[in-house]
């Protein structure tokens, strides 16, 4: 089984949706297919705020704002 999988498989298609709006915010030059011309610094970036941007929003919705 690849690490790369989604707890929730409904989510797969949202989340690629997420991750190329965030690559797109963060100028990063992100493909679909191979992104190996890409740096470390610029994958984690966009993977980090991801993340970042996951948890303010799981924080809005459980302070009920």
């Amino acid at each position: 089984m690849s690490k790369n999988s989604t707890s929730v498989p409904e989510a797969r298609t949202a989340l690629d949706r997420f991750k190329y709006e965030v690559a797109n915010e963060l100028g990063v030059p992100l493909t679909d297919g191979y992104n190996g011309n890409l740096t470390s610094k610029q994958n984690g970036s966009v993977g980090g705020m991801m993340v970042k941007k996951m948890i303010a929003e799981q924080e809005r919705q459980m302070s009920g704002k």
